[in-house]
């Protein structure tokens, strides 16, 4: 999640003047086995592999933020601590019930949103602390308990993100309170990587980002998916996005379809995700969706058609797909740092909060649209003011399940993903 005091959105404005000829399709495959996760970069096809189980949780590296997330998919698990605040933290650790207890992940959607922000209800409160308009740090006002990956567990305190340095200071102990660690963790090293990761069994950082952000675009991993409407959790095996990669998917089409239109894309999380794959129990092995297309854009602009045509799992994880580079010509980015917006809560039920800061104009256009693409919501709100203004939009009528808000302001478009949960 973005800290308020620094948060900007870069949007690219992209026109087309026209479609080059598609360029030469590949075949490519990717195996993560057991344990391992892939960085893979779509413009050079570069495999950066890496054991995924070395990390417990790990801090967005990037100053302007206050993400924290777990390694979920390896076995950590995350609680809010509800018996005391940390005014009780010198007190041993009452777990009795934890499993009753909701446990705390990593947003299907957004990176911004890790496990120790999924209590958070909205700026200047970050799940894991509240921010400080003075200061611009974010002040831990929660205790968590956490099991690691080797199954032991430790009461947990993020006590401050010192903003204007990166730095981190957290605190855990073993739940008796024995075998404190109190930490300041440095990000500014790691300025080139997304997140930096921390061992609390080994006590030490882990660099677990194989290459620099900007040198991949996917990530062939685990993750845990949370069900939109039940909020059921699933470790799932697929293929996640680097931030400014963007996605679009087309189903059903013929092989050969090409996206002949500027389209709006998805820059969430997981648009790829795991569901393009079905295990199908009677031949014991995946079968894949038939006539489904993505599109996906590079940080660069270069947008590649991926057709994916196999996925062996257990111990092998193989990826099979096919990939083709259809290059739009005429591509430009401008930057639109004053026009941003931030949905919450997220999933939403009765009234929608938007944020919004519409840069240069005084007025936007919000669209709620399904997934088929129908527009079910779509209102025009004049701001008064160039500056952040709240909307409170009703979506008790809307019925529920995934959607995605489209807000035009002066010409330009962000698409933000909500879940509905009425």
């Amino acid at each position: 999640m973005k800290i308020k005091f620094y948060t900007y959105v870069v949007l690219l404005a992209v026109t087309f003047a026209g479609i080059a000829p598609a360029m030469g399709q590949v075949t490519e495959t990717v195996s993560i086995g057991s344990a391992n996760e892939v960085y893979y970069s779509l413009s050079t096809g570069t495999q950066s592999a890496v054991n995924r189980k070395q990390w417990d949780i790990a801090f967005r590296a990037n100053r302007r933020s206050a993400s924290i997330i777990t390694n979920d998919a390896s076995g950590v698990e995350l609680y809010a601590y509800p018996k005391t605040d940390t005014s009780g933290w010198a007190a041993a650790a009452d777990t009795s019930g934890l499993y009753g207890w909701k446990k705390l992940v990593n947003s299907t959607t957004d990176w911004e949103t890790g496990a120790f922000c999924q209590n958070q209800k909205g700026h200047p409160d970050y799940g894991w602390g509240t921010y400080n308009s003075t200061t611009h740090d974010v002040m831990g006002d929660s205790i968590f308990i956490i099991k690691l990956r080797d199954g032991s567990f430790r009461k947990l305190w993020i006590m401050e993100k010192f903003s204007a340095d990166n730095v981190f200071q957290f605190k855990y102990a073993n739940l008796d309170g024995t075998g404190e660690n109190n930490i300041l963790f440095d990000c500014n090293p790691y300025a080139t990587k997304n997140f930096i990761g921390y061992s609390l069994s080994t006590n030490q950082g882990v660099d677990f980002e194989p290459v620099i952000s900007t040198n991949w675009d996917l990530l062939f991993t685990k993750y845990v998916y949370t069900y939109p409407v039940s909020g059921a959790q699933q470790t799932v095996t697929g293929v996640l996005s680097n931030y400014k990669v963007k996605v679009k998917k087309y189903e059903p089409v013929t092989p050969d379809f090409l996206m002949l239109a500027p389209q709006v894309m998805d820059s969430t999380r997981s648009p790829i995700g795991f569901d393009w794959k079905t295990y199908n129990y009677d031949t014991g092995v995946y079968d894949i969706t038939d006539s489904l297309i993505y599109f996906v854009q590079d940080k660069s602009g270069k947008i590649f058609k991926l057709i994916f045509t196999e996925y062996v799992g257990g111990s092998t994880g193989r990826f099979g797909f096919q990939k083709e580079l259809n290059s739009f010509t005429g591509v430009t980015e401008t930057s639109k740092s004053g026009f941003n917006a931030t949905v919450y809560p997220n999933p939403v039920s009765n009234v929608m909060n938007l944020m919004v800061n519409p840069g240069k104009s005084r007025f936007a256009v919000v669209s709620i649209v399904d997934m088929s693409g129908r527009t079910v919501l779509s209102k025009h709100y004049d701001m008064q003011s160039e500056d952040l203004s709240t909307l409170k939009i009703p979506v008790s009528e809307i019925p529920s399940g995934l959607y995605m808000v489209k807000i035009q302001a002066g010409g330009n478009t962000i698409a933000r993903k909500v879940i509905v949960n009425n």
